[in-house]
């Protein structure tokens, strides 16, 4: 993945504050040439830099109020199966693999806790999947954002 220079972290702290915003709109707002801004924009889609718009959905919208993260150590033979089971679990909306105690963080959404439950019960059931722990979101204080790293990025 290419780093994120200044000038690219302008124009995304641009689109961030104006998602719909056109490159036309963009350019003038950042004092940029549109083909600037269009092939800038295009570089940082190629390369994956840019997330896919259902990131911006909120789970509860869809039925999904209830957040947990639930930790997971697996049979260190079984890792990529068990990545692939764990994700055809439409809840599973993130995993990560990690260090300490847990070697897989899931990041899961349910409708309430008999759901969670449920959800928590395909995990198990994941092949390699030795044990969970898991531990319900009552408020998200921060959501996911890397602006103040873009800011910084671009010098403001």
């Amino acid at each position: 993945m290419r780093p994120v220079d200044d000038l690219d972290a302008r124009i995304l702290l641009a689109l961030d504050a104006d998602p719909r915003a056109t490159t036309v709109a963009l350019a003038d707002r950042l004092g940029l040439a549109r083909n600037t801004v269009q092939a800038r924009l295009k570089r940082l889609e190629e390369s994956g830099l840019l997330r896919e718009h259902s990131r911006r959905v909120a789970p509860a919208a869809l039925g999904y109020p209830l957040t947990a993260l639930i930790t997971m150590s697996i049979s260190q033979r079984v890792g990529q199966p068990t990545q692939e089971a764990i994700l055809r679990i439409p809840e599973v909306v993130e995993l990560l693999v990690t260090t300490g105690d847990g070697d897989l963080l899931a990041r899961v959404v349910a409708r309430d806790t008999t759901d969670l439950h449920r959800i928590t019960n395909l995990l198990l059931e994941a092949p390699g999947v030795v044990r969970s722990n898991t531990t319900i979101v009552l408020q998200e204080v921060q959501p996911f954002s890397v602006r103040s790293l873009l800011r910084r990025h671009a010098g403001d």
